[in-house]
């Protein structure tokens, strides 16, 4: 049997890392439903505590997540996860960020230009890719 699977960041803060993936890679936020927050408060599943607000939108402190356009058919949902400790070393696992026809370079650009850290360049044979870290230091490589 084959599994289906998604990727989980951790996050001191959930919400603008989703956002700032969102954007990096095209891809969509998963919309917040107040109305079912609001429900599962006031029927007392859930506690005002739970919640907080992004962007003028009640939305869960645990964390959000990203879709890819077309949908999970086409990629793995993201989530970003609130945990309350700071990174402290290399990630065992990051996304290697496949431009396609794009330049890279040009992404990498972008992506300097809102937050990201540059780390490094690397090559192994004819494949040259381009680390950096998101703005809460999760290490990501750009590529063709």
């Amino acid at each position: 049997m084959a599994y289906t699977f998604q990727v989980t960041i951790d996050s001191a803060d959930p919400h603008p890392l989703a956002d700032w993936w969102a954007d990096a890679l095209g891809w969509e936020v998963e919309a917040s439903d107040e109305a079912f927050i609001r429900g599962l408060i006031a029927a007392g599943h859930a506690t005002e505590e739970d919640t907080t607000t992004h962007r003028g939108t009640l939305v869960w402190k645990a964390g959000n997540g990203i879709r890819h356009p077309e949908g999970l058919e086409r990629a793995p949902r993201i989530l970003f996860q609130y945990v309350p400790e700071a990174k402290t070393a290399k990630n065992r696992v990051h996304l290697d960020v496949r431009t396609g026809s794009d330049d890279p370079k040009a992404v990498v650009e972008r992506l300097l230009e809102k937050g990201a850290t540059f780390l490094h360049e690397g090559r192994q044979g004819p494949s040259v890719w381009t680390t950096l870290a998101d703005p809460q230091g999760n290490e990501l490589c750009i590529s063709h």
